[in-house]
């Protein structure tokens, strides 16, 4: 039997599988308000506010929003996500989505956070990849300075080689226990530092296999080359490229930008460019499966259907591990749950850190969750039809 035909996106039993009836219907409750682009709106403004104000709003949002797109506070709180997620074949990536103050303390204390993360990692199949970004390590005024070649002050050397010396310490810790790292995607003005500073890391820590993966934001109309150039790279200098892909999360503010300055925009001028050009950028991989190891990072499911074409195409089994897809945790149950049913790798991306620290982004979810065309409708439609599947039963 074919593996593709065994899975559906549609098979809601096997997607909320994982969900009581009393947990489904709190699932049905918030994206019922996701689905109103006004409730966000103003809900999101009022949480900012009164997180500002210093109001005592966790009681309200840790039992809500934040359970449903983040582990826990704290690496131990997530335990319970990771178990869960485990019963179903699904790994965890257990993300420190802590948006930090931009100071040395500040990346130190990242650091020392990642590194907790990449020893609780070490040896758990339960969690096939660490995560950061170089802006939780870096100063990201450092990054665009650099990126546009201009002169730094000593202080300010200082300050980079010191950033660098963290990516560094992460990459290592990681190769040292084995466990694999994603170095996630920025905005364009520093995206080539960062780019830069995974080649070194890639070139140190990739020579027998790749530990380290750098994103691709496939909105972005010159990634394909960019991939297919760090590909040649790789080949010329001994090394395995690690190849995240996804179709990016920066758009509005990019577009703002570019028009703001008078540049040309990065971004592609439509929605179906970029799912052209993510969809040929799983093609490259699959085709080069011997160099490049790869993490379909999307919520998209006729990409994931494309991959599971392009495996079958060329015989690469479901549980090969050079091949992940991935989601967000509390999002896209429908594709994550089926997939790891059907045999597949899937990990979820799983957010955690303090609630008042988090929020930026649980408020950037549900934007995304609105912004998406039909996101917050598929997600919504699919929980009703699995209440109403279960009520039959009854």
């Amino acid at each position: 039997m074919n593996p593709i035909t065994k899975v559906s996106f549609d098979d809601t039993a096997v997607a909320f599988s994982s969900k009581s009836d009393a947990e489904l219907y709190k699932m049905y409750l918030l994206f019922k308000s996701m689905n109103s682009n006004n409730f966000v709106k103003v809900g999101g403004s009022l949480l900012n506010m009164a997180i500002n104000l210093h109001l005592p709003v966790k009681f309200l949002i840790k039992p809500t929003i934040f359970n449903h797109f983040c582990g826990g506070e704290t690496i131990e709180e997530s335990e319970r996500a990771i178990k869960q997620l485990s019963k179903y074949n699904i790994g965890t990536i257990l993300d420190y989505s802590v948006e930090g103050e931009g100071n040395e303390k500040s990346f130190d204390a990242t650091r020392d956070e990642l590194l907790r993360a990449i020893e609780k990692a070490h040896g758990n199949k339960n969690i096939p990849f660490a995560v950061f970004k170089i802006t939780g390590l870096i100063d990201i005024n450092l990054l665009e300075k650099v990126q546009k070649q201009q002169e730094l002050s000593a202080d300010e050397r200082a300050a980079f080689e010191r950033g660098r010396d963290r990516v560094n310490e992460i990459c290592k810790r990681c190769y040292q226990r084995d466990v694999r790292v994603f170095v996630d995607a920025e905005e364009s003005w520093i995206q080539d530092t960062i780019d830069n500073l995974t080649y070194e890391m890639m070139e140190l820590y990739n020579k027998e296999k790749a530990n380290i993966y750098n994103t691709y934001q496939l909105y972005r109309h010159d990634r394909l080359d960019v991939l297919q150039r760090d590909h040649e790279n790789a080949i010329k200098n001994g090394y395995y490229l690690g190849a995240k892909l996804v179709r990016g999360a920066y758009m509005e503010k990019e577009r703002k930008r570019a028009q703001q300055e008078g540049y040309p925009s990065p971004i592609n001028p439509t929605k179906q460019a970029s799912d052209e050009l993510f969809d040929n950028a799983l093609r490259f991989c699959m085709e080069h499966l011997d160099r490049v190891s790869l993490c379909n990072g999307t919520h998209n499911e006729e990409s994931c259907y494309l991959l599971m074409e392009l495996m079958d195409k060329y015989n690469v089994a479901p549980n090969d591990p050079h091949v992940y897809f991935a989601q967000l945790y509390g999002m896209s149950d429908n594709l994550s749950y089926n997939l790891a049913n059907a045999g597949y790798n899937v990990a979820k991306y799983v957010p955690y850190g303090p609630v008042r620290e988090v929020m930026p982004y649980l408020l950037r979810r549900a934007n995304e969750n609105t912004a998406i065309a039909g996101q917050s409708s598929r997600e919504f439609q699919l929980i009703k039809s699995e209440i109403e599947r279960r009520n039959k039963k009854k």
